[in-house]
């Protein structure tokens, strides 16, 4: 009995000694090498992570972007635990916006923007203008979605001397990151240059050639037909192509540079649109804006070829 209990005590003590790592230690050389971990490095100062946080709320990229590079340089050794706040960030924010633009409501996801100018002159002579615009735009996750309207009205002494109307649809489906195919619809009304109404309609790819914080340019080109009324009862049709350009440059943050432009080639019937304008910001949602519009028609079968030209100052509003 007594050899049996001392024989238990050795088991156990053998076992425990090799638990805790002491069995075979007596020769230095036989001993497992150490695979002890370096210590982790210090997390990030409370500080600097409350700063960094309050700037994710901010949601300013500008901020947030500022506060993480000097967090990095600062604190060398959380800089993997800085990136890592930033880009939850940023995965989060852009979850949010897929999910935002997958809204199948058709009232949803809408952003507009009216424009409007005018003038009154007495005297000698009497002459009263205006200008409006409207734009609507729907941008889902791979449509896009643009209703504009536009007025210009003229009448000096008491005859009208400048009528044109605009409104048009064009649709967008997003293919790849820069490539979309478009359609578009349109309707014009110019009396005084010959047409009382012409319709375009044209389908066709595009390409967004840049696209950054300060600058977005896109080009289309597609086949086009139009059906034009003119004045005197007269009417034609047109199978042509059409190309089309559109450009944003964010000059500072309060001055923005635009230029968009249209020409349509259909036989000997040529025409082109060019409108250039410069916005500058007055105050969150409203803005004056500075434009000059060149229209050049070929000749017609009533009219000879022209160019028409229009300066104008408007107030725009977003909403």
């Amino acid at each position: 009995m007594f050899k049996r209990h001392r024989l238990l005590f050795l088991v156990c003590a053998i076992s425990c000694l090799s638990e805790t790592g002491f069995a075979e230690t007596s020769n230095p050389a036989d001993a497992a090498p150490s695979t002890a971990k370096a210590p982790a490095p210090p997390p990030l100062s409370e500080p600097v992570r409350k700063m960094l946080e309050a700037a994710i709320a901010s949601r300013n990229d500008a901020d947030i972007n500022a506060v993480a590079r000097i967090a990095q340089q600062t604190n060398p050794q959380a800089r993997a635990e800085i990136a890592a706040m930033v880009n939850q960030y940023r995965v989060t924010m852009e979850t949010a916006r897929k999910e935002k633009l997958s809204d199948p409501h058709v009232l949803a996801l809408w952003d507009g923007r009216g424009e409007l100018g005018g003038f009154l002159s007495t005297g000698t002579a009497e002459e009263v203008g205006i200008s409006a615009g409207l734009s609507l735009q729907r941008q889902g996750l791979r449509w896009l979605h643009k209703l504009q309207g536009s007025a210009d009205y003229r009448r000096a002494n008491g005859e009208t001397s400048r009528e044109r109307f605009q409104g048009s649809y064009e649709g967008r489906y997003q293919f790849d990151p820069k490539g979309y195919a478009y359609g578009l619809a349109q309707y014009e009304r110019d009396p005084f240059l010959g047409y009382d109404s012409r319709y375009t309609t044209s389908i066709g790819v595009g390409y967004r050639l840049l696209q950054n914080k300060k600058m977005d340019l896109s080009v289309n080109v597609g086949p086009s037909l139009r059906l034009v009324d003119y004045t005197l009862d007269e009417s034609e049709n047109k199978l042509g192509a059409r190309s089309s350009y559109d450009l944003a440059w964010k000059l500072t943050p309060a001055l923005t540079f635009r230029q968009n432009g249209s020409a349509y080639l259909e036989d000997e019937l040529k025409s082109a649109t060019l409108l250039t304008s410069l916005d500058a910001r007055l105050i969150s949602k409203l803005t004056a804006r500075l434009s000059y519009n060149v229209q050049r028609e070929a000749d017609t079968i009533l009219i000879d070829g022209h160019t028409d030209t229009l300066s104008k100052v408007t107030l725009v509003y977003d909403f």
